[in-house]
This record gives structure tokens, sequence and C-alpha cells, in this order.
């Protein structure tokens, strides 16, 4: 079924405003205000500078994927939209002078693409059991596995309860749409633990970062591996460019131009279609972050014989540099290790970033210096059946994840002792 038929936003709430009085809603404002809760269908229409200022406060490091800049070009671009099954729906907190005061990224989906954490046996099963799972709602950043703050609330007294305020929100915005559950993913652990306190089924997965001990340089870096680790990568280093006649550039900021989104584009077409059939993000969509966020980009581009072959995308942010997409139109050995991993944690010591997010996946990043850590999601089901069995399923999948990281660590390649 298309997605414009699983949401048929004729829903004459979406745009509604839905009012609540500050009693019962924001008991730590003194003296109380009123204030309503709002559900917005169009990141344009919220002013940029509301939305940051309670996604990226001053007293929190920066993170791109949740800036108005990306969630907006995420729309603008037509990489989210009915069309793309990702209908956005994002709650609002205001007082009573419309001042924004907390709101969530959120999204009503008829399908679990995009999405990195996986719920497809949970929809399989609703549906054998006559449920409909889609619509659901998803509180996320689009095509985006990287954690970061979901319930976004400006610093002040009055934070705990905006973020009580936006669950009620969330749960209300399920109920009025028929959307069968709600879906906070890669949250950071504290609002996990808050969400978990409120009811949601806590989940847990894993991702691998690398993370830097100040190191002066890569050679620093490779300083800290035991000596087998540290000639391997040496030799992938050199089959990789050397061997090959193959370059690198990195490129940001004003030096990105329209003809390194093509080349980039093209890499990314290629390993999308070849990996999954059908990739998220349109080619306006890298000319509009381009433009809007061009110093927190970093383009790393593979060159041989005069042309580029391969690249990747990553996102910089306060303390981290996110990797994000690659691609490459010709096939070379340690090529994707180099690009990737290499050159993201050469960057990230350049400029004193204190990790490295390198995305979803991958036990091979240990050997190349990642270490295992937890991600976190929160899961609400509005079928009392599917929730219990959620959680016995959840109950046993955290106790695995956390085998599985302590596992991992211990065959991180960095020296003993």
């Amino acid at each position: 079924m298309k997605a414009a038929a699983l949401l048929p936003f004729a829903y004459a709430g979406l745009c509604s405003t839905q009012e609540f009085w500050t009693p019962a809603i924001m008991p730590a404002v003194s003296p109380p205000l009123p204030c309503r809760l709002r559900v917005c269908g169009a990141l344009a229409d919220v002013p940029a500078s509301a939305w940051d200022a309670c996604a990226n406060p001053p007293d929190c490091a920066y993170n791109p994927f949740i800036s108005h800049a990306f969630l907006k070009a995420c729309e603008t671009s037509g990489s989210v939209g009915a069309n793309a099954g990702w209908q956005s729906a994002h709650v609002l907190l205001e007082d009573a002078g419309g001042a924004l005061l907390a709101c969530a990224p959120a999204y009503l989906k008829s399908h679990s693409q995009g999405e990195y954490v996986f719920d497809h046996g949970f929809a399989e099963a609703l549906e054998r059991a006559g449920g409909r799972y889609y619509p659901k709602l998803q509180v996320a950043a689009p095509f985006t596995p990287v954690t970061g703050r979901r319930l976004l609330t400006r610093p002040g007294p009055q934070e705990e309860a905006a973020r009580a305020a936006l669950i009620g929100g969330l749960r209300a915005l399920r109920q009025q749409t028929g959307a069968s559950s709600i879906h906070v993913t890669f949250p950071p652990s504290e609002e996990w633990e808050a969400l978990t306190a409120a009811g949601f089924l806590p989940r847990t997965g894993e991702q691998f970062h690398f993370f830097n001990e100040r190191y002066a340089d890569f050679e620093a870096f490779l300083g800290a591996l035991a000596s087998r680790k540290r000639k391997a990568i040496r030799r992938e280093r050199k089959a990789a460019l050397e061997d090959n006649g193959v370059s690198i550039e990195w490129v940001t900021g004003a030096d990105l131009t329209e003809g390194h989104w093509d080349a980039f584009f093209r890499f990314y077409m290629d390993t999308g279609n070849r990996k999954w059939g059908r990739p998220y993000l349109t080619r306006a969509f890298f000319s509009q972050v381009g433009a809007s966020m061009a110093d927190r980009i970093l383009l790393v581009m593979a060159k041989r014989a005069g042309r580029y072959i391969a690249g990747a995308l990553n996102f910089i942010g306060g303390e981290a540099l996110y990797g994000r997409n690659w691609g490459a139109v010709e096939e070379h050995p340690f090529l994707h290790f180099e690009v990737c991993y290499y050159q993201a944690i050469d960057f990230a010591i350049a400029r004193k970033l204190s990790r490295v997010e390198a995305g979803a996946q991958g036990e091979h990043k240990l050997a190349r210096g990642y270490r295992a850590v937890p991600t976190y999601s929160a899961h609400e089901f509005a079928n009392p059946g599917l929730a219990r069995a959620v959680a016995e399923y959840l109950e046993r999948e955290r106790a695995a994840i956390a085998a599985d990281i302590e596992a991992y660590e211990a065959l991180a390649p960095f020296r003993r002792g």
C-alpha cells in the first residue's frame, strides 16, 4: 500500500492546537503561565532561532542532526514527506505568547526503513494477530543512527516539566492519529532513563566509536595499538593509497562546490542501489545542507587519475565527527577503511574532537581502533499483548547486547597495560 494511502493527512488535528494549562504541565514554573502543545507539519513554519535554542543550547555540545537546518533540508528536499513515508508531525510546547519552550522531531511513518533500530518483527507479530502496525510515530533524526537529544527542552527550571509535557504530547498525537506505537530512537542515556520511568520499554543496541585520547597525530594513535594491529593498519593504508595512486582531499566550508556534490551523489546512489535498493536522500538534500551547514560538513574525497572515485560524508559536531554516507565508483582494497575510518580519525585528532561515530554496525571497526558502545531507544505500544511480548524480548536482547560489548572490549587492538 502506498504511503499516501496509509498516511491520509486530512487528520484535522495535525495542524490544530491542543491547549493545556500550566498547573497540569509545568508545575515548576513560577509564577504559573498558560502553555499549549501544538503539532507542526513543516519545520519551515518554526523559526530556526527558536528551534535551535531548544535543540542546541549553549550548554550542550552541538549536534548537527537535530538542528533546524538539517531537519528542514530533509523536508524541503523531498527526502522526508508523505511520499517517502515520513510525514512530519513535530510536537511543540509553547508559552502563552507563542515562545517555544520545548520540541520533539517526530514523524508518522508507513514503514520501518531508514531508522536503524529494527522493529519488523514487532510489525509482523501485530499484523499476524489482526492488528495494524502502521502508521507509527517515530521520534528521530531521519536516516541518522546518531545519538542525540530527542526531547528538546530549553535549559532552565521548567526543563523536567517540559520533557514530561512532550511525552504527554507524543502520547496524545499517537492516540489522535491512530498510530500503533511510539519509537524514540538514539536518545542519550538520560532521556532513555526518563522515558523508561514514564513507562516506555527500554531497548539497547551497539555501535563502534573511536575515542581520541588526546593523540598528537595519527602516529601517536598507532603507538597505542598492539604491534600486530599497528602494522596491519599501515599495510592497509599503503594498499589503499600508494599502491593504487589514490590521493585524498578534505573538503569543507566555502570549498564545497556543486561539483563535489555531483560526484558524491554518484557514489551515494551506487552504494545505495547495491546495498538496499532505495537510497533515502535526494540530490537536492546535499545542495541544501551544503549551503546551510557548510562549516559543519567534511567531505573526504578520493581521487585517482584526475577524477574522484570515492567519498565519505561526515558532519562535524561540537565534540564528535559523525560519519554518515559513503560510496565509490571504483573498487580498491581497503579504500573503504581509509576513506571512512582512518581519514575520520586523522581529522578528529587534527580538530581535537573527542570521538568519531562511524555509523551503524561493523565489527570490522574493532581492528581499526574503534570500540563498542551501547546505544538506546525507547518504545511504547498501544496493544497490551504486543507490549508484553516485546518487553520479554527486549529483556533478553539487553542482556545479549551487554555481553557482546564486554566481549568486544576484550578484542580491542590496544596494547595491554
